[in-house]
């Protein structure tokens, strides 16, 4: 498992160092080369957002006492993308704004402003983009949580379980044994009859004996 979330790690790592590179270069291209630039690190940041989905399914399918180092990883990689995006917006921004005064042939106060605006309107999406963040890992966090919680719940009816069935191999051996003092307790007073019938005929016998040897003398 740890081996999967490695190589993809690898891989985020290999494809980021790519992103930032070309992200750098966006601003000094020519317009057509940067337009070509800018659709190419769109899709690699689809693959890197892919890439972190499964990482975060690599993540959870790793024990709960062995996950905690993972999942500071992936908030850091997490970081590291939401940066990325950013970067990118502003290299976009700087690009559109440039585009439109070839254009439109806009003047440079029009450009600034929309250009202060812009900047503005991303900052505000990153505060909302990081709230969300921070609430997809409290929820990530519940659910680890939860699954702790489940785990040690399913023990304890384990426990519960081996419990319920000692007791009844207890019950059925108090049952044998029941069972068991029974039948020696009726053989016991069967014995005791039978003594109690065999002193009556011996006395019975003896006074017969006794009778019959006064009648005859």
């Amino acid at each position: 498992m740890s081996s999967d979330f490695e190589g993809y790690e690898q891989d985020f790592a290999v494809l980021t160092a790519e992103i930032t590179s070309k992200i750098s270069r966006v601003p000094r291209l020519p317009p057509d080369e940067k337009k070509q630039m800018v659709a190419n690190v769109e899709k690699q940041l689809e693959e890197a957002k892919e890439l972190l989905e499964q990482m975060d399914l690599e993540v959870r399918e790793i024990p709960p006492q062995s996950r905690g180092m993972y999942s500071n990883r992936m908030r850091s990689y997490k970081q590291e993308m939401g940066k990325l995006e950013t970067d990118f917006k502003r290299s976009r921004i700087a690009y559109s704004d440039e585009v439109r005064n070839e254009l439109l042939g806009d003047d440079g106060n029009s450009s600034e402003n929309q250009r202060a605006h812009l900047l503005d309107n991303t900052e505000r999406l990153e505060r909302s983009s990081r709230r969300l963040e921070a609430g997809y890992q409290i929820a990530v966090e519940t659910e680890q949580i939860g699954q702790e919680m489940l785990e040690n719940l399913s023990h304890d009816r384990e426990k519960i379980q081996r419990a319920r069935e000692r007791l009844r191999e207890t019950d059925a051996n108090l049952g044998k044994s029941s069972r068991i003092l029974t039948g020696m307790l009726r053989r016991i007073i069967q014995n005791r009859i039978l003594l109690v019938i065999l002193g009556i005929i011996v006395v019975i016998t003896i006074l017969t004996a006794i009778t019959f040897f006064v009648r005859k003398h």
